[in-house]
């Protein structure tokens, strides 16, 4: 990496990029006093804050799709399938890679399910109303496998042949 005679406050703002390199090869160099310590912690505490996040965004997805699923038996389609497949393998996937992130579970999914139904709401005109006040369906059920709310469609028997 070429060096750089701009002071770590400054390439911080002006380009975050460059920053993170030249941090990573303090640490790595154990140039300790040279480490930009305040904007490293930020950094680092963003980033738990950004798997927080993507928990809820992708419960978020899933739960809205499984309530369209529930709500709207008509208008299923294999795409709605690929959609729930995929955020519930992600969000799986980002448990296992993270596994802190379980206590936050139930909090994300309330936190979640206030999101999912706007979601649902926006995709299918139907009213609020509709819905039930808090999340139908509860943390097993996310995980599960072969979990689809209401009732038995043909979508999911096909694609499992």
């Amino acid at each position: 990496m070429a060096k750089t005679s701009i002071p770590a406050l400054n390439l911080y703002e002006s380009d975050f990029y460059a920053w993170t390199q030249e941090q990573a090869t303090l640490l790595r160099n154990q140039q300790w006093s040279q480490v930009d310590l305040l904007n490293l912690i930020e950094e680092i505490e963003s980033l738990g804050k950004q798997q927080r996040q993507e928990l809820r965004s992708r419960l978020s997805v899933l739960i809205g799709h499984w309530l369209k699923w529930e709500y709207q038996p008509q208008r299923r389609s294999r795409s709605w399938l690929a959609t729930l497949r995929i955020q519930r393998r992600d969000t799986i996937r980002l448990l296992k890679d993270n596994p802190s992130l379980k206590p936050y579970l139930d909090d994300a999914l309330q936190e979640a399910y206030e999101n999912a139904k706007d979601l649902a709401m926006g995709e299918t005109d139907l009213p609020e109303q509709i819905f039930p006040l808090n999340c139908p369906y509860n943390l097993t059920e996310i995980l599960e496998d072969c979990f689809y709310p209401g009732e038995l469609s043909e979508l999911v028997h096909k694609s499992e042949s």
